[in-house]
Parts: C-alpha cells; structure tokens; sequence
C-alpha cells in the first residue's frame, strides 16, 4: 500500500452522529465533546493490572489486549470517543526498525539513521505488517457502537527525530543537522515516512476508525520558517492521502503555537492547540473553516476540583464562539492523574456546555 493509492470513501458508521464526529464537521451538538489524550494509560489502574509484566510494544501487537485498554476510559469517564491504544513507533517496528520502548526512556533505535545508506532500514508498509491492528479495530468498532473510534500515528518530523537522534532529545541536535546540513537527505527520509505513515491510517481507516490523528509531538522545536521549508510538505502528504475516505483529520503539536497557522495549512480539519495559547486567540491565527481541540492544562487535574472547574471554565469561555470544539487537554494525562478527576471533568463540560 501506498500514500498515491486512491482511499475510498467511508459509508456513515454508527457514530456518524456523535458528539465529536458533530463537532469535527464543525456542525450543532448537544454538548462540548470530550476526549483525552493518552486516556487509555498509567492513570488506569485497571490499565497497569491487564499490562502488568507485558512489554510496551508487545502490548500494542495483541487485539484482545488493545480492545480491553482502549475501551477501559470509555467505560470508566464516559468520554465522547476512544483512541486506538498504540504508539507512534508501532508502524516503524513493523517493517522491522530494531527499536524498543524502554521503561523511562522511551523509544529507543538501534540503528539510527544518518546517512543515505540508512534508508535503506525504511520500506513501504503493508497491512499484513500490521494484521493486529485491522483484528483490534475490528474488535473495537463491535464493542464500541455509536461511541467514535480515534486511530492516530506519529508525523514525519518527530518519527524522523527518534530514528535520527536514536531516541528521545531535548536539543534535537542530530536531527537538525542533518536538516540544516543535508536537505536533501533529509527531506528524502520525511518523504517515505510520510508513505508509511499515510499507508498505517489507512489501514486504520479501513478497518473501521472514525477519525485520525496525527501525532507532531515535536514540532514545536521548530521555528515557522524551518517548518515550511523542511517538514510542512511531509505531513500535507500524509492528509492528502487519507482525504479521500471522508473522515475527521487532526493535527496536534506540542509549544506549536507559533506553528498553529502552518500546521493548519498541511491539511487538517481538526487543529489541536496546547495549553500555552487561548483558544480564540489560536482560532484567529488558524483562521476560519477548521474546529479546534484543547486545550486545559493537564496539571491543572491536580489541584482541587473548583480550581479545575475555574480553569475548565475558561478554556470553554475563550472556546465559545469557535465553528467546532472537541475539549481535550492540552497535552496527554500524566501518569499520576487522579482517575477520579477525569470523570469528574468530562461531567462537567457535558453539564457545563449542555444545549
């Protein structure tokens, strides 16, 4: 499979009328939606009991196992929709990169790439790679009902980071140079990851995800020029590829918020927006004819639940007049989130935003 083959069109599923599909097409909903990123994760304790002594990567490779996280913060916070339990390096490990995931590391390469020789590493993606993720969604999409089914994958530019640095980075060091120092290198190696980025969403899509996300977690490490240049043509392939099959696409970074008009230019429907930018004042740097999502900040669920109620408060304040609003945090749930809280907000926007 890959990024130039023609998508289809998806038909209405079930949760064509949902609260977040409503609010992605930037149409009337009955209440502010709501979702978080990495809801499914260490805040659970239901999540560390199923995972207990099983590796990261192994854990995204077994359907049953991927159901059973995925579906545990739906149960539990009653959340607008789920996202397909995975990580962003899952489609790199599937065409055999030798990496892992390391407890308190992270991502970690064998085998970095640095030269041209390097790419040699990166071949096309195919969905045999990745039969288990077609069997969990498959899974999921039965259980799941009229509740919308999130797939997502990393960007180019931070899947390019961890293969070129080795694993995580502060500075970025050796990805920038290789992007300042070898253009053309460099641009090549954005290029096949954006193909194998856009062939694993479609197997997403495919199987039957309502909706897609893509990751840029790094991308605020950029200035706006760099980004235009060296990386906003990347991840417009990779939309560009999923255009066809009709579904919501998002594009969320981390510090983006200067990036915030670029990223919305790569193609996106949905722009998510950190905590670091109100969202009316993101809205007017992105412009109209997108819905936004975002952006409390994660922290905040660790005061007490009227100071996150003020500050939820603001967030759908400065939100009110946007064309579609998904409310998200704006960033993932730390590991040390009270569960408790984030059931506690999600019935607080519903109620707060009810029409």
């Amino acid at each position: 499979m890959s990024a130039n083959d023609a998508p289809r069109a998806q038909q209405p599923s079930a949760a064509y009328d949902s609260a977040f599909l409503k609010a992605c097409r930037r149409e009337p909903v009955p209440h502010t939606p709501v979702w978080f990123m990495r809801q499914a994760g260490r805040s659970l304790p239901e999540y560390r009991k199923v995972r207990e002594g099983i590796p990261m990567l192994e854990s995204c490779m077994r359907p049953e196992l991927v159901t059973e996280i995925t579906l545990q913060p739906v149960r539990r916070h009653g959340v607008d929709a789920a996202i397909y339990f995975s990580d962003i390096v899952v489609p790199l490990k599937a065409i055999g990169i030798d990496l892992d995931i390391k407890p308190g590391v992270g991502p970690v390469v064998e085998r970095p790439i640095r030269t041209r020789e390097d790419l040699a590493q990166l071949r096309d993606l195919t969905p045999e790679d990745v039969s288990y993720v077609t069997e969990a969604i498959g899974l999921l999409t039965r259980e799941l009902g009229a509740t919308p089914l999130i797939g997502f994958a990393g960007a180019p530019f931070t899947l390019a980071s961890y293969l070129v640095e080795g694993g995580p980075s502060r500075t970025y060091e050796n990805a920038k140079a290789m992007m300042y120092g070898d253009p053309e290198l460099w641009a090549d190696l954005l290029d096949r990851l954006a193909d194998i980025t856009a062939a694993f969403l479609k197997v997403q899509i495919e199987a039957g995800a309502s909706a897609v996300q893509l990751f840029d977690s790094w991308a605020g490490a950029l200035a706006p020029v760099d980004y235009r240049r060296s990386v906003l043509s990347a991840s417009a392939k990779v939309f560009d590829a999923v255009a066809g099959y009709g579904v919501p696409r998002i594009h969320f970074g981390v510090g983006t918020g200067e990036l915030l008009p670029l990223m919305s230019e790569a193609g996106a429907d949905v722009v998510g927006v950190d905590w670091r930018v109100p969202m009316d004042e993101a809205a007017r740097r992105i412009g109209p004819g997108k819905a936004l999502q975002g952006n409390l900040d994660p922290t905040v669920l660790f005061a007490p639940t009227e100071a996150v109620e003020a500050k939820t408060r603001e967030v759908l304040d400065s939100a009110k007049d946007l064309e579609g609003h998904v409310f998200n945090l704006g960033h993932g749930v730390m590991p040390s989130t009270d569960p408790d809280a984030l059931t506690r907000l999600v019935e607080y926007v519903h109620t707060r935003t009810a029409r």
